[in-house]
């Protein structure tokens, strides 16, 4: 364990954890994580940001339009993608506050990233997230994405969205993508977790007394384990292959575990790391901690390499 991961975990226990325990509403969390994305994370040397529109389906109700940003370094090969959903419980986050991880990881795959500003909750509750998701993939099939050229990837909640949208895919027959990369996703809203009571100390980061508040916020009265809110009670059919990590102390340990083992029952091919000492969805610190380089670098080559398969 490196010292500056040593350093990180005591902030994290002594100041966030204790922050986050306090905060009493979503736009809260949103204005937090917005300052500290300005301040702590800083965009890789020769970063390029371009913004896009995602077109909402027509026919609903919610029709408009989704604002996304492209991220990348250097000279990517532009004819693949990562699809990148951000994390912060389906009620914070943004483009602006991951677009440093999905630049880092486009650049370590040697391609582009676009990142989805879906909707948030309460104000747009599920399955909000999820239709602008689906909206996204379908933008870049219509765009002259390959679905062989398109890795989908994302950190926490945004990890959890990544594998409902699989399972979206394959209920309505469409295209897989070459792989899927998730960094601690949140993949079960029940509140069952057994690890919800055997890491609720160990975790440094995230109070397991704010989850039910919070899954009240996404899925209000909804089933807890619909598989499209919670993809780990999903019926999987041979979904593609996945690279999972998680921290060994974290809240959501389960989440990456059972799922695992449940994509391996339905076909999938699942490479699961399972980290020591290393907070929730710690690769967002990447450029300040060595443990969050090494991740993003590794999974750049999984997806460089599920990308380059055909």
């Amino acid at each position: 364990m490196s010292l500056r991961l040593r350093l990180l975990n005591f902030w994290l226990r002594l100041l966030v954890k204790p922050k986050l325990r306090r905060i009493k509403h979503p736009h809260e969390l949103r204005d937090s994580l917005e300052r500290d994305a300005m301040r702590f994370f800083a965009m890789p040397d020769g970063c390029n940001i371009v913004p896009d529109l995602i077109r909402r389906p027509s026919s609903r109700a919610n029709s408009g339009m989704i604002e996304a940003q492209w991220v990348s370094r250097g000279r990517p090969d532009r004819r693949r993608v990562i699809l990148y959903f951000h994390g912060g419980a389906y009620i914070a986050g943004s483009p602006r506050t991951h677009r440093h991880l999905a630049a880092a990881l486009a650049g370590a795959a040697g391609v582009r990233a676009i990142l989805p500003d879906y909707r948030l909750a309460p104000e747009h509750p599920f399955p909000a997230a999820l239709e602008d998701a689906l909206a996204s993939y379908r933008h870049l099939l219509d765009a002259g994405y390959d679905s062989r050229e398109i890795a989908i990837a994302g950190d926490s909640a945004g990890g959890g969205l990544g594998f409902a949208l699989l399972l979206k895919l394959q209920q309505q027959d469409l295209p897989r993508p070459a792989c899927i990369v998730a960094f601690s996703p949140w993949t079960d809203l029940s509140g069952d977790s057994p690890t919800l009571v055997s890491n609720a100390n160990r975790d440094v980061m995230l109070p397991v007394s704010k989850l039910q508040e919070t899954v009240e916020f996404i899925l209000g009265s909804h089933d807890r384990i619909d598989p499209f809110a919670s993809p780990l009670f999903g019926d999987w059919n041979a979904p593609p292959p996945s690279l999972l990590y998680a921290s060994k102390h974290e809240l959501l340990l389960h989440d990456s575990t059972e799922l695992a083992e449940r994509l391996r029952a339905g076909g999938g091919d699942v490479t699961l790391e399972l980290w020591r000492n290393t907070p929730h969805a710690w690769p967002i610190f990447v450029g300040r901690l060595p443990e969050a380089d090494q991740v993003v670098s590794s999974a750049g080559a999984f997806i460089a390499r599920h990308l380059d398969a055909e």
